[in-house]
C-alpha cells in the first residue's frame, strides 16, 4: 500500500478495539500509512496466544509472547476496557469514562476462553507474564496431568507437555473420536492421533468429564479424582482445560443488537463492514466470515479494512474480501507437527520449519518494529 496517502486524511480518526493479531496488524499499517488512530485494549501489552501453550510448559519463554503496545504506538495506544459504542456521537465509551471519538471504526476484539489459552483479564505485562511462569510451576510439580479437549488446542498443549516433560504421564480426554479441528482432511487428523500416540499421551475418545465444576483447575494438587459420563475414574495431580473459546462480544453487543449472528460475530458484507454501517469494521474471530478463527485470518481482514477505510475516503472502489483455501499448520511440541494447505496434506519436516519452531512469535514482534527479548 505504500507509506504516503496523498488525499486529504484531516479528520480521519480511527479507533481500533481490541489489539490481537487483528488490531496491531491494523494499527501498525495505519501507522505507516500516518493516518491518525487510537489502539484501545484492556492489557498493556499484545498477548501472542499462539505460543500461550508453550510459554505454560517451557521456563522462560513467556516473555517472549507479550509485547508493549505504547513502545509501538506511543500516544495512539489507551489501555482500557470499552463498555460502549455510541453510534450517534461516533464514540467509544471506556470504563473509566473516557471517550474516544471515531471518523472510522475496527472491532478487533477476538475470542475469550479459558487460561492457559487466553488471558483475559486488566493486568500488566509483568503480572502477565508472572502468571505463565506460575502455570510451569505447576505442570513441573505434576506426574500425572489431564488435558480436557481435543480441538486443536487440546491436541496442542498435550504435545508440548510431552515434549518438555517425555517422563510425565499425559491423559488427553475428548467428547468426540476424531481429534483436532472438523475442517481438517481426515489424513491430517489420523496424523495428530498418531503423534500423540507415539509420544505416549493416553487418549480418552467418546468420553465427557462430568465432574469438571468440582475440579481445581490449572493448580497442583496430590490427588484429583476426575469423573467421565462413561464411568471411568481416574486421579491425577492437574487439570487443564483447552475448550469453550467465545467470541468476545462485550464492547459491542448491545450497540449492534440487530446486526450479531447466533454465536456473538458482528455480520459483515464483503468489505468487512459491519452490516448497514460503512464507516465500521469487523476482523478477526468477532467477524462472521465463513473460515475457521484463525491468527493468520485476522491479519487478512485487517489489511482489507485498512485499504477500505483509504479507498473510501480516496473514493475508489472497495476491496472484496474472499475467504481462502484453509491453511492450517498444527504444532505439536516443537520437534513436531501436522497441518494441510489447501486441501492438501502438510507433513512434519515442513510444519517444524514454518510453525513448530518459534509459533510466528518473531513475526509479531516484526508487525510491533520491536526486537524480541
Amino acid at each position: 500500500m505504500g507509506s504516503q496517502v496523498s488525499v486529504d486524511m484531516k479528520g480521519v480518526h480511527v479507533v481500533i478495539v481490541g489489539g490481537g493479531f487483528g488490531g496491531i496488524a491494523a494499527a501498525s499499517q495505519l501507522q505507516a500509512l500516518n493516518i491518525s488512530f487510537m489502539l484501545v485494549d484492556m492489557k498493556d501489552s499484545f498477548h501472542h496466544n499462539v505460543a500461550a501453550l508453550r510459554a505454560s510448559v517451557e521456563n522462560g519463554f513467556a516473555k517472549k509472547t507479550f509485547i508493549s503496545y505504547s513502545v509501538s504506538f506511543k500516544e495512539s495506544f489507551r489501555q482500557g476496557l470499552v463498555v460502549e459504542i455510541d453510534l450517534k456521537k461516533q464514540m467509544v465509551l471506556l470504563e473509566n469514562g473516557e471517550a474516544l471519538p471515531f471518523s472510522h471504526l475496527i472491532l478487533a476484539t477476538g475470542s475469550t476462553g479459558l487460561f492457559p489459552g487466553k488471558l483475559n483479564k486488566v493486568c500488566s505485562q509483568q503480572e502477565a507474564i508472572q502468571a505463565y511462569e506460575n502455570m510451569v510451576k505447576q505442570v513441573q510439580c505434576s506426574q500425572s496431568i489431564v488435558v480436557v479437549g481435543g480441538g486443536s488446542a487440546g491436541v496442542e498443549m498435550a504435545a508440548e507437555i510431552k515434549t518438555e516433560y517425555p517422563e510425565k504421564e499425559v491423559t488427553l480426554i475428548h467428547s468426540q473420536v476424531a481429534l483436532a479441528d472438523k475442517e481438517l482432511l481426515p489424513c491430517v487428523r489420523q496424523e495428530v492421533k498418531e503423534i500423540l500416540l507415539r509420544k505416549g499421551v493416553q487418549l480418552l475418545l467418546s468420553e465427557r468429564v462430568n465432574n469438571l465444576e468440582e475440579l481445581p483447575l490449572n493448580e497442583y494438587r496430590e490427588c484429583i479424582k476426575v469423573r467421565t459420563d462413561k464411568g471411568t475414574e481416574m486421579a491425577t495431580n492437574l487439570v487443564i482445560i483447552c475448550s469453550g473459546i467465545k467470541i468476545n462480544s462485550f464492547a459491542y453487543h448491545s450497540t449492534f443488537d440487530s446486526q450479531l449472528a447466533s454465536n456473538g460475530t458482528l455480520r459483515v458484507n464483503e468489505y468487512l463492514q459491519v452490516e448497514g454501517c460503512n464507516h465500521i469494521y469487523a476482523i478477526g474471530d468477532c467477524a462472521d466470515v465463513k473460515e475457521p478463527k484463525m491468527a493468520y485470518h485476522a491479519g487478512l481482514h485487517a489489511s482489507v479494512a485498512v485499504a477500505n477505510i483509504v479507498n473510501s475516503i480516496k473514493q475508489r472502489p472497495l476491496k472484496a474480501y474472499k475467504p481462502g483455501a484453509l491453511t492450517f499448520l498444527l504444532a505439536m511440541g516443537r520437534n513436531d507437527g501436522v497441518g494441510q494447505i489447501g486441501g492438501f496434506y502438510v507433513g512434519r519436516f515442513m510444519v517444524r520449519l514454518t510453525k513448530s519452531r518459534d509459533l510466528f512469535v518473531s513475526t509479531s514482534w516484526k508487525t510491533m518494529r520491536q526486537s524480541p527479548p
